[in-house]
């Protein structure tokens, strides 16, 4: 989920304001505020230009020092990843406001996966109890032949090693599954986090839009 606090400017919500676009941008302290515009002492961090919906139309880069302005392939790679990273949040705002209405709608949708995970999870794990529980077997078989005084056969000691292969990749699986739901949770905490910074957009500009006709805050 998305560490810094999202502070929307209290001030601003006493005036209306025209449908213009809004800027995102830190603070002082690393807040992520929301505002009409970017003061003066942050517009060299660079900052976020959002439309109505709350969605990123460009991503203004921060101010670059004079030594690296002298650097152009480093002022064109910055150039190329703004542009990569603004199409990245664009999809990524598309995608969450085409699939969810709420902060609810994008848990169950979490809990759904877990679970889906869970089901595999459990099946993954009772085959691997069937695997040792075979495993223990064919040992046991070996053991009691040995104390008769007789080798090992051929065909169990092959099955012996073809089960030992078995739970080596059942455990692999199941190891890369709990990563999986690690992986699946820390995606929909940050779908969470960023559906619930365009809907505090959207909620300002609707309480701005209560307060009458006057003019967007300077």
């Amino acid at each position: 989920m998305f560490k810094n606090l999202l502070i929307i400017a209290i001030a601003a919500l006493t005036q209306a304001a025209v449908a213009d676009n809004l800027y995102r941008y830190k603070n002082e302290v690393g807040g992520t505020v929301v505002d009409w515009q970017v003061p003066v002492e942050f517009i060299a961090k660079g900052y976020e230009v959002l439309d109505e919906n709350g969605r990123v139309v460009e991503i203004v880069p921060r101010q670059l020092t004079a030594e690296e302005m002298d650097d152009q392939d480093l002022v064109a790679r910055l150039k190329r990843d703004a542009v990569v990273e603004k199409q990245r949040l664009a999809e990524w705002d598309r995608q969450l406001l085409l699939r969810y209405s709420t902060v609810d709608d994008i848990e169950a949708a979490h809990q759904r996966a877990l679970s889906e995970i869970k089901i595999r999870l459990s099946i993954l794990s009772s085959n691997q109890r069937s695997l040792r529980a075979r495993l223990e077997s064919y040992l046991a078989r070996i053991a009691e032949a040995e104390r008769r005084g007789r080798e090992a056969s051929e065909a169990d000691l092959k099955s012996i090693a073809a089960i030992r292969r078995e739970i080596e990749t059942n455990a692999k699986s199941i190891t890369e599954r709990r990563i999986q739901s690690e992986k699946v949770t820390a995606s929909f905490e940050q779908d969470k986090g960023r559906f619930s910074q365009i809907q505090d957009v959207v909620l300002l500009r609707r309480s701005l839009s209560r307060g009458g006709s006057g003019s967007r805050p300077r």
